[in-house]
């Protein structure tokens, strides 16, 4: 079948989404209610009962919101680095432990056909980390809540066929925005967010010849739009000689209200 995926929201006021190779359904991230949770998967044919586990890259309440509840419901295992489980033991209740599953950062598992493999990222949390995934040739990687695009992360994503990119937010909107000043720093620092125009920067470095699509995630509802984000992003590719009609690369949206619609890897 391949591999699949919907980005059931990303922002702010939540994160979560469902990677599938046909037989394996893993939730990464459940910072919604578990019942927008149920919701939102529901629309797109997938119940909290066909869940195989839940991927957490932080400890962050937009990331874990309606982790405890669900997985208590549906009797969910959970994986998560030592130091992240530290910090979600405080805030998601009680979780069975033969259901607390340890997934070092830097390991791999796998899942029936399907890979995944964890790395670290640069985020005020404590031990945050992206996911890549495999499955027959392809590969998808999520990569959010950077305060920068390190080195390692541009190795770790590059050559990927579809890639879920933080695009946070427009520096002069933030800038100008209401937020006090310690939050501003925050978000512009090195453990904060990546911009619209940090995210088009790494994109020049890391795409290859095989990278199909581009998912534009986690965007301020303060500090951004989608149509700012999809222009700056496109503006850095193409002063850059990358141009997208060219390359047949798509750029998609991503929402915090909504999912998007099931896109599907198919095997080489």
């Amino acid at each position: 079948m391949g591999l699949r995926f919907t980005i059931l929201a990303s922002g702010s006021t939540g994160n979560a989404m469902v990677v599938s190779d046909g037989e394996t359904n893993l939730l990464v991230d459940a910072g919604l209610s578990a019942k927008k949770l149920e919701q939102l998967m529901g629309e797109r044919g997938v119940s909290g009962a066909d869940l195989d586990g839940v991927l957490v890259t932080h400890e962050h309440s937009d990331h874990i919101k309606g982790l405890g509840a669900l997985a208590r419901k549906y009797d969910l295992p959970v994986y998560a680095n030592e130091k992240t489980w530290e910090a979600l033991d405080k805030q998601i209740g009680a979780i069975a432990e033969e259901k607390k599953i340890l997934m070092d950062t830097g390991s791999q598992l796998e899942f029936g056909g399907l890979q995944v493999e964890s790395y670290s990222i640069s985020h005020d949390a404590a031990d945050p980390v992206g996911y890549c995934f495999y499955e027959g040739g392809k590969k998808l990687s999520l990569a959010t809540d950077l305060g920068y695009m390190s080195s390692k992360v541009k190795e770790q994503i590059e050559d990927s066929d579809v890639l879920i990119l933080e695009s946070n937010h427009d520096v002069e909107m933030l800038r100008m925005g209401r937020y006090p000043w310690n939050i501003k720093r925050r978000i512009l620092s090195d453990i904060g967010h990546l911009s619209n125009e940090a995210a088009g920067d790494a994109l020049c470095e890391v795409l290859s010849g095989r990278t199909e699509r581009v998912y534009l995630a986690h965007l301020s509802q303060n500090h951004n739009m989608l149509e700012l984000a999809q222009m700056t992003v496109g503006d850095i590719l193409s002063q850059n000689g990358i141009h997208k009609e060219e390359r047949n690369l798509d750029i998609r949206d991503t929402y915090h209200d909504r999912s998007t619609e099931w896109d599907r890897l198919d095997r080489e």
